[in-house]
């Protein structure tokens, strides 16, 4: 069984979860100033295809979408280390 199976689900309130599982699939190909340029639909795309996300496209919020990015530069931030 893979480990995706055992995973809790994420929703949009799992910023943290969230800007991981961005960090895990794009890695340093966003450095912080790309990740604030980052166009808010093209944000919610990537979102909605994290393994285990379980939010609906409808919940999302402008203040949502400026959390993930934001704690994403942090993720990135720490892995430059």
């Amino acid at each position: 069984m893979s480990e995706s199976q055992f995973a809790l689900p994420i929703y949009w309130n799992d910023i943290e979860d969230i800007a991981m599982g961005l960090y895990e699939r794009f890695g340093d190909d966003f450095d912080e100033s790309k990740i604030y340029r980052i166009r808010f639909t093209d944000l919610h795309k990537w979102v909605m295809e994290i393994p285990n996300f379980s939010g609906k496209p409808e919940e999302s919020t402008e203040s949502h979408l400026e959390q993930i990015q934001s704690a994403w530069v942090y993720e990135w931030r720490d892995n430059q280390k």
